[in-house]
């Protein structure tokens, strides 16, 4: 599997940003990493993927300042369409939709982009969003988006004919979208791949598959075996893992437990939280402040169950008790990937955006301290992913290498 880190976790949004930042971080993280090149998931907003498309100098110059720091390109983020470090962001991820045509113009650039940029012989990923957040969701939308991902598929294989290269799109679903879960992303991309779809709507399996993103994964509480198995057995690939653990509270009634959360409430992402009931159901809250409560008539979650958090914890390290990180998810998905049909072509992108609003006392002090903390996931996601995949997972321990930072 190709390891990549995702360049989202940085604020640039135009082309002189990201040369930049390639410098400033990526290549800094390359050799801090001990890597002779480093992949890097790059994050292109809708403005600069329309740009790049238009303009072949530019990509010369992109081109040039990966390889001046000896970096690669095999996948991109374009679940995030611009705007991603703003003060607030929360539901403002999920727009344009599926059912709008930006959305799948800013995709088709992407892939052109990237086919362009692969390296000889490479294969391109691009991750998306799961159609949309909830609501509103019609009828109407639902057809609309199944109209693009079929355009989509036919844009793709007409781009392999041209270029020689295979770019393929990943879903990637999320807790509280239309696709919430890995189940949800295979049945309706499954069910739309048949003969019977006309043409116009039937969406080719072999260019348009699924993300595992497994922090999502964790926090729908979903076995990571069985759902990679839903996929295969749908005659769905993993296209894309992106590498990631969820912030878990096994007893809310613990000693500190709520204060501790509490701590990684902040304004600008959403923190999906879900809990596990004794009875085996799961509980949905659509972010962290909601589900510990604030008020009477927003009374939280019960805490009666575990909780899992949508907020993304660098790879390498345990949050102190009462919490810990679903790092084994995160292994076990990656094990499964890998034993399955077309497991060893996935692209495993490590996605920690969340450096940026880690509690204070854990945050990065600039980029020096940023640099080495992606390079400690890197290492890690090297070590316990890739290096050790024949060791059994159970009896693997977590390798620490320091603080967040």
């Amino acid at each position: 599997m190709l390891l990549s880190y995702c360049t989202n976790v940085h604020p640039s949004e135009d082309l002189d940003g990201v040369i930049d930042q390639l410098a400033r971080y990526s290549g800094p993280v390359r050799e801090a990493a001990g890597l002779d090149t480093l992949g890097v998931g790059l994050w292109l907003p809708a403005e600069l993927a329309h740009r790049l498309d238009a303009s072949a100098e530019d990509r010369d110059r992109l081109r040039a300042a990966l390889a001046e720091h000896r970096l690669q390109v095999h996948t991109l983020n374009a679940f995030p369409y611009g705007g991603f470090h703003r003060e607030v962001v929360k539901l403002a991820v999920y727009s344009p939709t599926w059912a709008e045509r930006a959305r799948l113009d800013y995709v088709l650039a992407c892939a052109r982009v990237l086919a362009d940029l692969l390296p000889d012989g490479a294969s391109g990923s691009i991750s998306t969003l799961p159609l949309a957040w909830r609501a509103p969701w019609t009828r109407a939308d639902d057809d609309e988006a199944t109209k693009a991902f079929a355009t989509l598929s036919a844009e793709l294989r007409e781009l392999g004919r041209r270029t020689g290269r295979t770019v393929r799109i990943a879903v990637e679903p999320e807790p509280g979208c239309v696709l919430d879960t890995v189940e949800d992303v295979v049945s309706w991309l499954a069910a739309r791949t048949g003969p019977e779809w006309p043409e116009d709507r039937r969406i080719d399996p072999e260019y348009v598959g699924v993300c595992l993103d497994t922090c999502h994964l964790a926090v729908s509480f979903a076995d990571p075996a069985g759902a990679v198995h839903r996929i295969t057995d749908a005659g769905l690939r993993v296209v894309k893992v992106q590498a990631s653990a969820a912030l878990e509270v096994a007893d809310l009634s613990a000693p500190g437990a709520r204060d501790a959360v509490g701590r990684f409430v902040e304004k600008r992402y959403l923190h999906q939280v879900r809990e596990l009931t004794a009875a085996g159901d799961v509980l949905a809250s659509d972010d962290l402040p909601v589900a510990l409560g604030d008020t009477e008539r927003r009374p939280g979650l019960p805490g009666e169950g575990p909780w899992r958090v949508h907020f993304h914890v660098p790879l390498h390290h345990e949050p102190a008790p009462p919490l810990t990180a679903t790092t084994q998810v995160l292994r076990d998905a990656v094990a499964a990937v890998r034993a399955a049909p077309h497991g060893s072509e996935a692209h495993l992108d490590v996605e920690t955006y969340t450096w940026s609003v880690l509690p204070p006392d854990v945050l990065p002090d600039g980029a020096d301290e940023l640099v080495t903390g992606i390079a400690a996931e890197l290492r890690w996601a090297q070590e316990n992913l890739l290096v050790r995949a024949d060791v059994t997972t159970t009896s693997t321990s977590i390798t620490t290498e320091g603080t967040y930072a």
